[in-house]
């Protein structure tokens, strides 16, 4: 699925109108920065979730800009397509989640630096969901049946299938439906599934305005605080432009850390993924880590390994792909 300059892009230079954040094309991003950096401008890939708010926190406060840099949003429709993007060069950097990025690590599709953690779970933010009316009133109803998921082989599907057998219901039985997460709550509607794999704000929007109800929180058990996603670029990006990757890499942290406000969160998400504000005020938060850890980052693997994605055999060292900022 191609990457589009969407209404996402329109709130990100609604919320950074005081600053000098570009909004336009990155036809000048080969131009070195005043500030020593080996490009101005970079696109960025992300998803129009709550997980992803420290790139709007950031933009809105004007870490880019104090940076140097100048940010162009790009919309994808799950992390997996951050992997293409960034292989081909169309991102420098994206918002995916560590089992699609790990998957293409491993596979040898790209070579991956990690630049920041993104978001981790909690309880309640993580939620297998049926509509009003469902005669699914527990886990074990969701055997057999269909659920929406954003992307198939993600950390969605992974954490879904992982919850599921701990309550007893054999994944296997069940079919993963590929399903944009704001087209998610239509389609239980419409019966084109019985049940979604949602995240805020979606989980908090689809009880209030349709009466949906969670049936299984897929953060709980051997997922519970489980690493959910990531900011990364790639290893041939990183390597050309370590100044540009290491500024962009601060920046993201300082969102990172005025994340763990949360009238800070709430404030930005009201634009950044068209949630009114009493819809915001109930969300279920996960937390944003200001560090990169590879023992966290393990769990993730693991959870691939136990589910068929890699193989015991071969190891994948999360550390590895961890950037460095360049002294000096």
């Amino acid at each position: 699925m191609p990457l589009t300059r969407s209404w996402h892009t329109a709130l990100f230079c609604a919320l950074t109108l005081t600053t000098a954040t570009s909004c336009s094309s990155s036809s000048d991003s080969g131009e070195p920065g005043a500030q020593g950096l080996e490009r101005t401008t970079v696109v960025v890939g992300t998803l129009p979730i709550v997980d992803s708010v420290p790139l709007a926190i950031a933009q809105q406060k004007g870490y880019f800009r104090a940076e140097g840099i100048d940010v162009d949003v790009r919309t994808l429709p799950g992390g997996a397509a951050a992997v293409p993007g960034l292989a081909n060069g169309e991102l420098q950097f994206a918002f995916g989640n560590y089992v699609s990025f790990f998957n293409a690590q491993y596979r040898g599709v790209l070579d991956l630096k990690l630049v920041s953690d993104g978001y981790q779970a909690t309880r309640g933010m993580f939620l297998i969901m049926t509509g009003k009316g469902s005669d699914i009133s527990g886990p074990a109803g969701l055997a057999g049946k269909r659920i929406a998921v954003n992307t198939k082989a993600n950390i969605v599907e992974l954490t879904a299938r992982s919850a599921l057998e701990a309550n007893g219901v054999d994944p296997r039985t069940v079919t993963f439906t590929e399903i944009p997460f704001p087209d998610m709550q239509s389609a239980v509607e419409r019966r084109n599934v019985d049940a979604a794999f949602m995240v805020e704000p979606y989980i908090t929007q689809a009880q209030r305005k349709v009466g949906m109800t969670p049936v299984l929180d897929a953060a709980t058990g051997a997922t519970q605080d489980v690493p959910i996603a990531a900011w990364a670029t790639s290893s041939k990006f990183a390597q050309a432009n370590p100044r540009t990757t290491a500024a962009f890499q601060r920046a993201i942290a300082l969102g990172q850390r005025d994340a763990a406000n949360r009238s800070v969160v709430e404030q930005t998400v009201t634009a950044y993924a068209r949630v009114d504000q009493a819809t915001v005020s109930l969300m279920n938060l996960g937390t944003w880590p200001t560090t990169l850890s590879a023992v966290r980052m393990q769990r993730v693997i693991d959870l691939m390994t136990q589910y068929g994605l890699m193989d015991k055999a071969r190891k994948l060292d999360p550390a590895s792909m961890i950037f460095s900022s360049p002294r000096g």
